[in-house]
């Protein structure tokens, strides 16, 4: 079920055009780095965003810092990913899906260097400030006025129960990474059984958070067919750009549809 935030009346958060401007022009920094709770998110928004800016024409490498999840990382979609060419940073051969604390040595080079004249770097963090930690080992090879620290906000997750719980854990979260966060991502959902009233629910929770801390809020991101019931991936939530996603990562053990991948249409 969703969570209540705040007293702001559902009517508050209005449905409607597009303003011509896109999730993907609100990050202008070269280099975009997605942290949040366990479960936010934040990896199906990492990949849809390398698929945006490949769209785009960006030279683009997507870096997987996900040492906490086994599965859910960005990894699983690196076919996909590199057949669009996208370079994808994270281990290899046996150590693939290893649960282990693995960060490769192309990392450092990826978020300092990396990104090229033209290119975009996305860097994928595990979950809580526990994935975060691996950010204050690399901080000193982060450029932070070329960076955006973003942090999604997953209302319907463990953790999130209500506004302080979720503002301690983006303190948490920024402590843990020696970098402060420059940008929220509404991304409440409850998976297939997601609804309009779950978007709405999940903004208004983003809102809170965006007048409790002064960070604001970027964008908000959903599944493409729910989008496109709320009026189509150009429009806009409560003011916001939609990032209006496909699906990609789903667990190695996981039934895969038949049929080709749908190509990502995110620009």
């Amino acid at each position: 079920m969703t969570t209540s935030y705040g007293t702001n009346d559902p009517d508050d958060v209005t449905l409607g055009p597009g303003s011509g401007v896109s999730a993907l022009d609100t990050l202008r920094r070269p280099v975009v780095i997605l942290t949040g709770h366990f479960g936010s998110g934040k990896t199906e928004i990492a990949v849809n965003l390398a698929f945006g800016f490949a769209n785009r024409g960006a030279e683009v490498t997507l870096v997987d810092l996900d040492v906490v999840k086994p599965y859910f990382r960005c990894r699983v979609a690196k076919a996909d990913l590199e057949a669009r060419g996208i370079r994808v940073v994270a281990p290899g051969g046996d150590r693939f899906y290893a649960d282990l604390p693995i960060v490769v040595p192309d990392v450092r080079y990826a978020a300092r260097d990396g990104r090229g004249p033209h290119g975009r770097c996305l860097i994928d963090v595990g979950g809580h400030d526990l994935g975060a930690k691996v950010l204050g080992s690399l901080s000193d090879a982060i450029d932070r006025k070329a960076t955006d620290v973003l942090f999604v906000v997953n209302a319907n997750r463990p953790f999130a129960e209500d506004l302080p719980a979720v503002r301690q854990m983006l303190l948490d979260v920024q402590a843990a990474a020696r970098l402060a966060v420059t940008g929220l991502v509404a991304n409440t959902h409850l998976m297939d059984e997601t609804t309009p009233e779950t978007v709405r629910e999940g903004i208004r929770a983003a809102r809170d958070l965006e007048a409790a801390t002064g960070i604001p809020l970027r964008f908000c991101a959903m599944q493409r067919p729910l989008a496109e019931a709320l009026g189509g991936p150009d429009g806009t939530a409560d003011r916001l750009p939609v990032l209006a996603m496909e699906r990609y990562i789903v667990a190695p053990f996981a039934v895969r549809p038949r049929g080709p991948r749908l190509r990502s249409r995110v620009v």
